[in-house]
């Protein structure tokens, strides 16, 4: 294969030294085919001005890369294929249990296979910002402590969303001005490494999580360009904004990612790109080190290929954060994953859209489900008013945004608001995304009062909770079942969670998800559901080419 070339393989065998491994040169390709290809687009967001980055060179990236996988052969590669791709965090648990692969091979297999694919102009996704040059110092150290009472993500390598606090790497929200935010942990990150968690490095995601532009491409932001779908390059959205993560995580990038959420910011890239993602409940994981767009919606979220990985992330996230009052008295340390394997769906009781019937993949799925004992019932979504949702994100980022910078951001951010960065950007053109920033204007000119913004909020939950709440009360359902993020908006304002799995591709090969909405911190409700569903439908297939 042609990107077999893009890492070369130098050196010579000297007693038992291996051959070093070192990385071709990074050289920029004529993008302009596909940007023509896709200007008249039927979907704007695939309308693409620019797919690489005008400020960052990914050579930067090899350098992180290179020496820690200069003893890692393509032989290593192959060798270590089967243990590692596709599979789930329990399975390499068991290979490494049985001494066919140790924390240090797994994570330069990844590091690897990111180089193996990103390296080459026809299979780059653009999904890596950045890489933890200690990853492999770490996995290291992991072997040497590995027990048999180990947390079962201790050892894997995660991806964090490129808006996520880490020490080491900069957090930028994919934004020029951030570019050198050095930062301590964001407190997940300190859960995650808790439980003995290895961070591989950023993703990229739509540039301060898709609150800049107005209409335009996911996945783009300045310091990483344009991420792109596995299941086809130029052909379908990756959703945003936690893009980078969605299309990692399907390409096998990374044993798992933690994406983040306003309103379908991990429902949307995970669904687009065949993965397992969930929304949880408001106040069930900090915020705290995470550049914000709204302290009333936000929250990470874990984004894997399967359900029983998403438990297993989700558990090494919780813990209250003293600095995340919305934590306190909701976060409680627990063990999801040991629940699932006993689940089914006999006698659960699952509310289908009448409104989404006409969606051929929703349809059979729901056959499926009422094969395994689910009992089905069509539910009429109440008409409820979500007008003022833009108007509750501009004031939350107008006041969050300065708040993280005071008390998250790296000593070298002076900036204060966000007028300071409309105007970073407007003094040199190279920071500036193609796109324009008319989401930041709009929160800038947002006059709403304290007083009616208070208002706006109350009246925001009191819907969202209407609208769920009418069609699971009435006819005592464990959860109600959407597409994709389409019901994303009103699970964010009644800070419902919202659990996305792979039920399908259309013709096209473009692939959707149901999912399951339920009662805040019913998250474990939710994955019982979605496990028992998995492990019959096994929907998920790996992207084509990138097997």
């Amino acid at each position: 294969m042609r990107r077999l070339f893009y890492l070369m393989i130098l050196g010579f065998w000297a007693c038992d030294e291996k051959p070093k491994t070192t990385i071709e040169t990074w050289v920029p390709y004529d993008e302009t085919a596909i940007i023509a290809n896709n200007a008249d687009h039927e979907s704007k967001y695939l309308r693409y001005k620019l797919i690489q980055s005008k400020v960052s060179d990914r050579n930067d990236l090899w350098k992180q890369i290179e020496p820690q996988i200069s003893d890692f052969t393509a032989e290593d590669y192959e060798r270590l294929k089967p243990l590692i791709l596709e599979q789930d965090m329990m399975s390499m648990q068991d290979a490494i249990s049985e001494g066919k692969l140790n924390y240090k091979e797994l994570t330069q297999w990844y590091l690897y296979r990111i180089v193996l694919f990103e390296n080459d102009s026809l299979s780059t996704l653009n999904n890596i910002i950045s890489i933890n040059p200690s990853a492999v110092e770490e996995a290291i150290a992991r072997d040497e402590k590995k027990s048999g009472d180990n947390h079962p993500i201790f050892g894997m390598p995660i991806l964090l969303k490129d808006n996520i606090n880490f020490e080491g790497i900069p957090t930028t929200a994919g934004a020029v001005a951030l570019r050198d935010n050095q930062t301590a942990d964001a407190h997940i990150v300190r859960r995650l490494e808790h439980s003995g968690a290895i961070i591989l490095g950023k993703s990229s995601l739509s540039e301060w999580a898709n609150f800049l532009c107005d209409g335009c491409p996911n996945g783009y932001n300045a310091i990483g360009g344009q991420t792109l779908n596995p299941y086809g390059i130029g052909e379908f959205d990756t959703g945003g904004s936690s893009a980078g993560s969605g299309s990692a995580v399907a390409a096998n990038f990374s044993a798992g990612a933690i994406g983040t959420e306003t309103s379908g910011s991990i429902l949307s890239p995970s669904s687009s790109n065949s993965i397992v993602g969930l929304k949880p409940t408001i106040g069930l994981l900090s915020r705290g080190g995470i550049v914000p767009i709204s302290s009333t919606l936000d929250t990470p979220g874990p984004m894997t290929r399967n359900v029983m990985d998403n438990a297993i992330m989700l558990s090494a996230l919780t813990g209250e954060d003293a600095q995340d009052e919305v934590t306190i008295g909701n976060s409680p340390e627990k063990e999801y994953w040991k629940s699932l394997k006993d689940s089914n769906l006999e006698g659960v009781r699952l509310g289908v859209m009448k409104g989404f019937l006409e969606d051929s993949l929703y349809k059979v799925n729901i056959k499926q489900l009422e094969k395994l004992g689910a009992v089905v019932i069509e539910v009429e979504a109440p008409q409820v008013d979500l007008s003022g949702f833009l108007t509750l994100l501009n004031m939350d980022m107008k006041a969050d945004l300065p708040h993280y910078f005071e008390n998250y951001a790296g000593p070298s951010i002076k900036f204060q608001s966000v007028q300071d960065i409309i105007d970073f950007n407007m003094a040199d053109s190279a920071t500036r995304i193609p796109y324009g920033h008319a989401r930041f204007e709009g929160i800038v000119n947002d006059t709403t009062s304290a007083e009616a913004f208070d208002s706006l909020k109350t009246r925001l939950m009191s819907e969202g909770r209407r609208y769920f709440e009418t069609m699971m009360n009435e006819n005592d359902l464990d959860a109600v079942l959407s597409i994709n993020n389409w019901s994303a908006g009103y699970a964010a304002v009644a800070h419902h969670p919202a659990l996305t799995v792979p039920m399908g591709y259309e013709k096209s090969g473009q692939p959707k998800g149901i999912t399951f909405i339920a009662e805040p911190y019913s998250e474990e409700k939710l994955l019982k559901i979605a496990y028992a569903f998995e492990k019959e439908t096994k929907a998920r297939k790996i992207p084509a080419d990138y097997k």
